[in-house]
């Protein structure tokens, strides 16, 4: 993961509190997200490049409406990973499936899915949150940072 390219101190300031306010850190880094019920079967989010809505940056995050909560919340984590680590190489647009995959390489995809999950669920809002759910139980966590139990548990090392 190339980390120099991550504005650390902007992530941060949404990694106080839980849960991350992830559309907030979005438009902080001048990306407008958008929820959709147009996307094709199977895509759940995509980062493209949008001169007329998308946000400082001229680019936009389009999620699936019908996800999940947590869903969206890890999508809209995602794309921006995407866009922090990978935009010189995604041209127009970059769909990410259900599985988040893309055209990018597999290690792109595994980059990506590392940072959001740091972005979601840094050490410091895990160790926060154990003493206030009583347990380092996966569910509790997952619960207080509003993310799936398989992602939390992914993030422990536990699956």
């Amino acid at each position: 993961m190339t980390r120099e390219k991550i504005p650390w101190g902007i992530v941060q300031r949404f990694q106080q509190t839980p849960p991350v306010n992830v559309s907030g850190l979005a438009r902080a880094l001048g990306l407008r997200v958008w929820l959709s019920r147009k996307l094709p079967d199977g895509i759940s989010g995509v980062l493209k490049r949008d001169k007329k809505n998308g946000g400082e940056s001229g680019y936009s995050i389009i999620v699936r409406k019908s996800d999940s909560f947590e869903r969206q919340r890890f999508t809209v984590a995602h794309e921006i990973s995407h866009f922090l680590l990978h935009r010189d190489s995604i041209g127009m647009e970059l769909a990410d499936n259900a599985l988040y995959r893309s055209g990018l390489s597999t290690l792109k995809e595994a980059e990506a899915n590392r940072l959001a999950a740091e972005i979601l669920m840094p050490r410091n809002l895990i160790d926060w949150c154990v003493p206030r759910c009583g347990s380092s139980d996966p569910k509790a966590l997952a619960s207080a940072l509003k993310v799936s139990e398989a992602a939390m548990k992914i993030r422990l090392g536990i699956s």
